[in-house]
């Protein structure tokens, strides 16, 4: 579903009403809090998602980023078709992979260990009010703290998400409330074991394969680094002061 609701997965781009830029020093700075909570379930991370929307629509946090792992888990977002899962429920079962629907944007994306998740739950108002845009936004962040570890983060046209050398390597799927609060958001593959990508269509993309950023550099790569580096993307793209992370 493309709208104020949810978007990611195949959304194609557009131009938007303004440019990706981070906000204009004439906008009173905002702070970004970072929460990193480690390993917690996948309905855990949907609960915290609802109370902190909640919470940022009445103002009483501010921008904030969580960062997390999930146990393996398959999503199904707003455009999810069934043939995209590949194997049975008693094969999931044994891998000990749950199955969760959910309110954002895409098809079916997998999460696990070894996988960063970021939540930005944000409010887009008063000058960032354009989804498409938002989602290139939330892309370029990954793709220049993949830059840090020199290695050259691409967009596909037609499509959302973060590819290097052809390997999809991040995916995106967002929820936007009516009040324009941001939830859920990306899943980047750090140090994930790849295999369990062969249970689905990632995305519903049948064509890309899927790499991580361990892989793609031929060491260990940890969260707790890489996740710095996308705090601090983050609020230089969105032009939050970022906090310090709790």
């Amino acid at each position: 579903m493309i709208g104020p609701d949810a978007a990611g997965g195949g959304v194609p781009g557009s131009p938007g009403s303004w440019s990706a830029t981070p906000m204009s020093a004439a906008v009173e700075a905002r702070l970004l809090e970072v929460r990193k909570l480690g390993s917690i379930s996948y309905q855990e991370g949907l609960d915290l998602q609802a109370q902190l929307v909640r919470q940022r629509r009445d103002g009483s946090i501010p921008d904030t980023l969580v960062l997390l792992q999930h146990p393996h888990v398959l999503t199904l977002g707003s455009s999810f078709h069934e043939e995209n899962i590949l194997v049975t429920e008693a094969e999931l079962s044994r891998r000990g992979i749950e199955v969760h629907r959910t309110g954002r944007g895409g098809d079916v994306t997998y999460h696990g260990p070894g996988q960063i998740v970021g939540y930005p739950i944000i409010d887009l108002k008063p000058d960032r009010c354009d989804l498409h845009q938002y989602l290139r936004d939330l892309e370029q962040v990954i793709i220049d703290a993949l830059a840090e570890y020199r290695l050259s983060g691409e967009r596909v046209e037609g499509m959302t998400g973060v590819w290097v050398a052809g390997l999809k390597v991040a995916a995106i799927g967002v929820r936007v409330s009516s009040g324009w609060i941001t939830s859920h958001g990306f899943a980047l593959n750090v140090s994930t074991n790849l295999s369990y990508f062969d249970t689905i269509v990632p995305c519903g993309i049948a064509d890309h394969g899927v790499g991580s950023v361990s892989n793609l550099l031929g060491r260990p790569v940890q969260l707790d680094e890489i996740g710095e580096l996308l705090a601090r993307q983050f609020s230089r793209r969105f032009g939050l002061v970022l906090q310090q992370t709790i």
